[in-house]
């Protein structure tokens, strides 16, 4: 007898089953025949053949025999009776000996009554049945059923109830009682079938409506489009924005945004108060670059070379740039550090910036910031406002038409706040790295990734910067020009440049090497290029007279002939003093333009121990005056007297310009020390640097102006505070030269050299 282990399926007395014949090889290890018995065993749990044993079955089965092998690959075989199991042993691979005992089964079922239960079951079938693609050929099957176990057997493999259940089934002795069971599962299986069809039938018809309607769509927008490219001239306004809405590859908010804001507009008439609203916020939405610009890589040498066409000087700032794009093709991104250039007018701030753009063939905009003092100009307006607009940030991306532009965003110290917010907290968001990708306008009320726009930002002093902005920005310093730098800018750039704006060709023009530098040194008192550019226009348009009243002769500027075609006359810099007295010094000082001189003159007037400060000096100014009497009284004790029966009066010259800042403290120290010894201070001498009570000289901002302006001021002997030794570096050699610069730890350091202590 072989034995044929089952699980999950339904095996009852007196059915005829029907397995494929591969997969009775399997389960068996045994070719099947016609006339060999079979004992139906059910596992317990499911098992592979190969790993069956004693314990892997229950102990009632049902045995049967095999009535046919066809040709279709199907095994036929017919059960009898129900046995059970007392011994087996498993002797082989698949193979077991067993012993059993026949069980018979409790005919307490009259047949009339089964044929009853029969007939109402296969009516509950029929009756799902006719609404089923199956149902008409499945009919004549049904009706041939004849005995509720075989009914049940037939449905096994669609019957929802589990192993253990089957096997319940199997061991009831009791025929009525089994036939009650085998009712309720029938009619169970009867309803949920139903429910099934009816919801698979209730989807179908939804499916069968949402292709029938999206198949009308789809022909409506083909004649609707082939409408469009016969009449363009017709197309809506409604229809135009569709279609940019479709083809602008917005993300998943913005699109359902913009479709709703579309679908107002489609139900507002062009009478309506909104319809302008609507259709401007439509038409930017669908104006902006919304699709991700795949990146470049970029030859350095090539970026290089723009940047020394375009700039003359400024290696350290040319390196850094290099080094961020090196840094961009190594990721593959598109934006890196936020770089934050900061330094006087006129040094290549703004410029250098379109220099970067086409070193990485991108798009340029300019976002100016000075004067802003609403958050609203960074994060737009509510479209609820009568003339909302969008923010300077996306509205300058949309201008660029490109999602990845390079953005210089000029002017960001001269930010301000008001009632209406705080413009650069505002600005936090945006040059965030880790938060710029969901970066939020307020006009657009939906995300959008400013991740890949490389943002620049110009200054001309860090300390109107919050602290929170400047901390997600590297700075990066523009140091002034030096003289020789200013005439190689004039004469590759400048002039060129404006020769050719006013119409004069080289043949028409000659400006020689020192009338450019008379020029730079007499009339232009910056550190930047801005005040010479604007003369060079000035000589050009004055020359352009010349030219058309005499067009046979060339022009040749010389240095005396500035005046007259500047129409001005040469600034007076601070210069060095031809004499000097005691008490008077010469210190540095740096401001926005670049550096400059000044000097620092003291005087004791009898009188009762007063301090007189003039020349509009700030407060760190004035509060280095008073740590530089202290640190005098301390140094000379024996001269204590003279400020008591005198008074003091410092003054720094020109009293209309305000001054401030620590670094004159060794100047203000010097001058009172000379004051009171009575010793000259050698007026080729100039100094800089903050000073403690303890006497102690600490660092400064600002060396390359100064040093700048001492040079050009005609000093030679220059005094700095030994910390700054190291910024020497960034100081053009031309000016190092120039200039005997001397590191000092303490005020007495400079005294001694100075012949004051």
């Amino acid at each position: 007898m072989i034995l044929l282990p089952i699980y999950n399926t339904l095996i009852l007395p007196n059915t005829r089953v029907y397995f494929q014949t591969e997969d009775f090889k399997e389960v068996t290890n045994h070719e099947p025949t016609q006339g060999s018995r079979v004992l139906f065993l059910m596992e317990k749990e499911k098992t592979a053949p190969e790993d069956l044993d004693e314990n892997s079955f229950y102990p009632i089965g049902v045995r049967g025999e095999i009535t046919e092998v066809n040709d279709q690959g199907y095994v036929a075989i017919e059960t009898n009776n129900r046995v059970r199991l007392n011994d087996i042993y498993k002797v082989a691979d698949q193979t077991f000996d067993f012993s059993l005992t026949r069980l018979n089964d409790i005919d307490d079922l009259d047949s009339a009554t089964e044929a009853q239960k029969v007939e109402g079951i296969k009516e509950a079938i029929l009756e799902f049945s006719e609404n089923t693609p199956w149902g008409r050929d499945a009919k004549n099957f049904i009706q041939g059923f004849d005995s509720l176990e075989q009914m049940v057997v037939t449905a096994s493999p669609w019957l929802t109830i589990t192993n253990e259940e089957r096997y319940h089934l199997l061991e009831m002795d009791s025929r009525a009682q089994r036939a009650e069971a085998i009712e309720k599962i029938m009619y169970e299986f009867s309803e949920t079938a139903q429910v099934q069809n009816d919801a698979a039938r209730a989807q179908q018809e939804d499916y069968r409506k949402l292709y029938k309607e999206q198949a009308i769509k789809k022909q409506l927008d083909y004649l609707q489009k082939e409408l469009d490219d016969m009449h363009p001239e017709n197309v809506t306004d409604i229809r135009r924005l569709q279609m940019r809405i479709e083809e602008s590859g917005m993300n998943e908010d913005a699109r359902k945004e913009a479709e709703k804001a579309l679908n107002r507009l489609k139900q507002e008439g062009n009478n309506s108060p909104e319809y302008g609203m609507l259709y401007d916020y439509l038409d930017f939405m669908t104006s902006l670059a919304w699709r991700k610009e795949a990146p470049e890589k970029i030859d350095l040498k090539e970026a290089e070379a723009v940047l020394d066409r375009e700039h003359f000087g400024l290696e350290k700032i040319k390196r850094r740039i290099i080094q961020q794009i090196a840094v961009m093709n190594l990721k593959k991104q598109q934006s890196g550090s936020i770089l934050l250039f900061v330094g006087a007018p006129g040094t290549g701030k703004t410029s250098i910036g379109k220099s970067i753009a086409d070193a990485l063939h991108r798009k340029y905009v300019r976002v100016s910031l000075g004067g802003v003092r609403d958050e609203a100009d960074i994060r737009g307006h509510r479209r609820t406002y009568i003339g909302a607009m969008p923010g300077r940030i996306v509205d300058g991306i949309k201008k660029s038409g490109v999602s990845n532009p390079v953005m210089v965003l000029d002017e960001v110290d001269k930010l301000s706040s008001s009632y209406n917010g705080d413009p650069a907290s505002a600005l936090l968001e945006v040059l965030d790295p880790e938060q710029n990708s969901t970066f939020t306008d307020h006009y657009m009320n939906v995300p959008y990734d400013l991740s890949d726009v490389l943002f620049v930002c110009t200054a001309n002093t860090m300390d109107t910067i919050p602290e929170p902005l400047l901390d997600r920005m590297e700075v990066i310093r523009f140091s002034g020009y030096s003289a020789s730098d200013k005439l190689q800018i004039a004469k590759k750039h400048l002039l060129p440049k404006a020769m050719e704006s006013m119409g004069i060709t080289k043949d028409m023009l000659e400006v020689p090497d020192p009338t450019i530098e008379e020029m730079i040194s007499g009339y232009t008192m910056e550190s930047g290029v801005r005040g010479l550019k604007n003369r060079l226009d000035t000589l050009c348009r004055s020359v352009a007279v010349h030219v058309e009243q005499d067009d046979d002769k060339k022009v040749t500027v010389l240095s005396e002939d500035l005046p007259e075609l500047l129409d001005m006359q040469p600034i007076r810099h601070g210069r060095k003093l031809t004499e000097t007295k005691p008490g008077i010094v010469t210190g540095l000082a740096w401001t926005s333009a670049g550096g400059e001189i000044l000097f620092i003159e003291t005087l004791f007037t009898k009188g009762q121990g007063k301090t007189i400060i003039t020349g509009q000096l700030g407060d760190v100014m004035k509060e280095s005056a008073q740590i530089a009497i202290s640190i005098v009284k301390s140094m000379f004790p024996e001269k204590e007297e003279l400020f008591e029966e005198n008074d003091l009066h410092i003054h720094v010259p020109e009293g209309a310009v305000p001054k401030d800042g620590p670094s004159a403290g060794i100047t203000l120290t010097t001058a009172l020390a000379s004051l009171v010894t009575g010793k000259k201070v050698d007026p080729t001498v100039g100094m800089t640097g903050e000073v403690s009570l303890r006497g102690v000289v600490s660092a400064i901002g600002g060396l390359p102006e100064k040093l700048m302006a001492a040079a050009r001021a005609g000093l030679k002997t220059i005094y700095i505070p030994e910390e700054n030794i190291r910024d020497l570096k960034d100081v053009p050699q031309e000016v190092k030269d120039q200039l005997q610069i001397i590191g000092v730890k303490e005020v007495s350091d400079v005294l001694k050299a100075n012949h004051i202590a």
